[in-house]
């Protein structure tokens, strides 16, 4: 049991998420290795355009209170300021990105300097974490998270988990090599799993931000997992995945009637076309803003009407 009456989050949660970095550069810009003075300066332009889209969104209708962003300290310095400046939710992350293994990325000593910074009211981590493999990673990602758990509650800070359970070889060879088989009928059982080791070792997130699952049973098992004991205000909140628009509708109407479902946290779905019709030419910045915009709030509305 644990006694931290505090933990979890009440509110309902709609994340617009932009934290990514290695992927990002690489798939949007072809940028391996780091980027020079110029590259970082157009990466940053293009996350503000998201930023831009995201605050058009709530102007659009998206209830300030519900709505936040997620970005990361590289490239989203200006905008997190901007954020907590002008009392939006804003998430920021402390994982060093494109890793298999969860580590700081300002390192154990310094994580915490780097979260006062900004004093955004979320501070978030994305994990890889499959249960039925590499215990000793497992072991190492758990001590680590503890220490980041910990910190958040004894700071005021309230702890967003993201935990992707990539399929082992076993895994997958036993759907017949079929990413959507795993998906449905694998990876549930293992994200209750996963959230039950991590709550064995002190690892007490407010928000689980979990992987999209079409059925509504596996949602509700899996928040049973995360409000077991006397965490019954903990919630979770759907991400998109990269997914096509219709794949996270399905995953959001499947979610949103589960009790402690507050919200998502959707990236890509929103943002990228958008993003790479503006770097072709296809779109002015301001089209592009007007489309992150539409697609934040049309989100919204799907998970809204379902619930």
């Amino acid at each position: 049991m644990i006694h931290n009456s505090k933990l979890g989050y009440d509110k309902p949660l709609f994340i617009l998420a932009f934290d990514h970095r290695a992927s990002f550069q690489k798939k949007m810009f072809g940028i391996t290795g780091e980027p020079s003075s110029e590259q970082v300066k157009e990466i940053i332009s293009f996350k503000q355009v998201i930023y831009e889209g995201f605050k058009q969104g709530v102007a659009n209708g998206v209830p300030k209170n519900e709505a936040a962003i997620l970005v990361d300290e590289q490239f989203g310095d200006a905008i997190l300021r901007d954020a907590v400046a002008n009392g939006f939710t804003a998430c920021v992350g402390t994982e060093k990105s494109g890793q298999d293994e969860f580590d700081f990325q300002y390192g154990r000593d310094e994580f915490a300097a780097h979260i006062e910074k900004y004093k955004t009211q979320i501070v978030k981590v994305l994990i890889r974490y499959n249960p039925e493999s590499d215990p000793g990673m497992n072991a190492r990602q758990r001590g680590r998270l503890k220490i980041l758990s910990d910190w958040c509650h004894a700071n005021g800070y309230k702890f967003l988990t993201e935990p992707l359970i990539p399929a082992s070889e076993s895994q997958l060879a036993s759907v017949g090599g079929d990413a959507k088989r795993y998906d449905s009928e694998t990876r549930p059982m293992l994200m209750v799993k996963m959230i039950e080791e991590l709550q064995g070792d002190g690892v007490e997130p407010d928000i689980w931000k979990i992987e999209g699952l079409e059925d509504t049973s596996h949602y509700e098992e899996v928040m049973k997992q995360a409000r077991s004991g006397d965490r019954d205000k903990v919630a979770a909140v759907v991400l998109g995945r990269g997914a096509d628009a219709a794949q996270v509708e399905k995953w959001l109407r499947a979610g949103a009637k589960v009790e402690g479902l507050v919200g998502f946290a959707i990236g890509r779905t929103i943002f990228w076309d958008p993003l790479v019709a503006m770097k072709d030419g296809k779109m002015s910045r301001g089209e592009a803003v007007k489309q992150i915009a539409t697609n934040y709030k049309h989100f919204y509305e799907v998970f809204k009407k379902a619930k």
